[in-house]
């Protein structure tokens, strides 16, 4: 026997209840973003390798330890993509739609980390990407944080936590950034090996360490909320009054922060506790400097993503989902006869009853396999298809879940009989 191949670690097979969460969150996402105008865009998974390190950064952990990098056969080094935004402004440009134009659009699909996986961290992980062009204004940065908002509630999920925060504009930020590092070095013999390597490649990024023992470094370091510039603090002030006039919790943390040059102003995540380490489910900001830094006309951008898994499992752990029955009506079948009129009367429900799933027992078996078969589909009424039933043109119908009795329907009926309001097969 040839020895079993297993999956890759880190790349999940998803089915039952998984997979249905995972659809469940696709469908309500597209629901709420055509509610706000936003079109769908779909991106390859591959890129070249030059379009994530000129984004992402290449003394970025992503870019020289967790990419997927190959060379082509032609010798272009290609990766897998490691996250959504890159390749959708490449693709903006590519094709010429930032030029005097708003671009509000999403994605979603694979990304790819070699990362150690954990719970919500996976090697071939789901992420559903929301970016616009073309907009500066605190508008379209609360429109954002409102779409989400509006999502969670229509997935039913509890105690997410809105943290925002201001990077204030590139000038700012580098201003910020010198005294951050001035005051980081008084430390330097006490910073963890990850702040050592990023205090003078990516100092900001140190603020947002999850190490305990930096704990009380971080907590004295200065605020960049307090090094803002006077349009950022004024757009940071817009946003915040109307998070506060729409009622729409939220919590400054001047920590929150995003370790490359081209984000500015608004930054956004939500976040939980009841995902151990991997907290943050979606996060977002603005992004005003990256069109130009890959190689497109300066544009103002500003996005989000959030991660599918993470999600699935919030879904799952606070019991807001539950499997569906992979049938609402199952049709029992007695005798060789019975085979065809089965089929016409299955598609003859599908035509009329597009709403409902019906499922005709296949494979054969006595009447009890059957009706064990019917019952675990979850289906709400098994119909009765005999030799005598086809004689006569009938069927008998008997409910799965309730306690009524066994009716007997002529087959130009059928339809009216499910079309009834008493009639629940949901």
């Amino acid at each position: 026997m040839s020895k079993q191949i297993s999956a890759i670690r880190g790349m999940n097979d998803l089915y039952a209840l998984p997979s249905q969460a995972f659809s469940t969150i696709l469908s309500q996402a597209e629901q709420v973003l055509a509610q706000y105008g936003y079109q769908q865009v779909r991106l390859p998974i591959v890129e070249k390798t030059e379009l994530f390190s000129r984004s992402i950064g290449e003394v970025t952990d992503i870019v020289e330890k967790e990419m997927y990098t190959f060379a082509d056969r032609n010798g272009d080094s290609l990766s897998l993509r490691p996250e959504g935004t890159a390749g959708c402004v490449r693709a903006m440009i590519e094709n010429g739609l930032l030029h005097n134009q708003v671009q509000k659009v999403y994605y979603s699909g694979p990304m790819f980390r070699h990362e150690r996986p954990q719970k919500g961290r996976y090697r071939q992980f789901h992420q559903l990407g929301v970016e616009v062009f073309g907009l500066n204004g605190p508008d379209i940065d609360i429109e954002l944080i409102l779409l989400s908002a509006r999502l969670w509630d229509a997935l039913g999920i509890d105690n997410l936590e809105l943290q925002i925060n201001s990077l204030g504009s590139q000038q700012a930020r580098a201003d910020y950034r010198e005294q951050l590092v001035s005051y980081l070095s008084q430390f330097s013999d006490q910073l963890d090996e990850d702040s050592q390597r990023r205090l003078q490649t990516n100092p900001l990024r140190i603020l947002d360490s999850k190490n305990p023992a930096m704990a009380e470094i971080v907590a004295g370091a200065p605020k960049l909320i307090d090094a803002l510039d006077v349009e950022s603090k004024h757009h940071f002030e817009q946003v915040c009054a109307a998070l506060d006039c729409l009622g729409i919790d939220y919590v400054v943390n001047p920590n929150l922060v995003r370790g490359l040059d081209y984000y500015n102003r608004t930054v956004f995540e939500w976040v939980t506790t009841e995902l151990g380490a991997q907290g943050t489910v979606c996060a977002g900001g603005r992004y005003d400097g990256l069109v130009e830094q890959i190689g497109g006309k300066a544009t103002p951008a500003v996005g989000f993503a959030m991660g599918i898994e993470r999600l699935m499992a919030l879904l799952i752990d606070q019991q807001k989902i539950s499997e569906t029955p992979s049938a609402d009506i199952y049709i029992v079948l007695a005798g060789d006869s019975t085979l065809q009129p089965g089929l016409v009367m299955a598609e003859m429900l599908r035509d009329a009853l597009p709403q409902y799933k019906v499922v005709m027992n296949s494979g054969g078996g006595s009447f009890k396999s059957q009706f064990k078969k019917a019952d675990k589909s979850g289906a709400a009424y098994a119909l009765i298809l005999g030799e005598d039933e086809v004689t006569q043109q009938v069927v008998t119908i008997k409910s799965l879940r309730t306690e009524a009795e066994q009716q007997t329907v002529a087959w130009d009926q059928l339809i009216t009989f499910f079309n009834q309001p008493s009639t629940d097969t949901k």
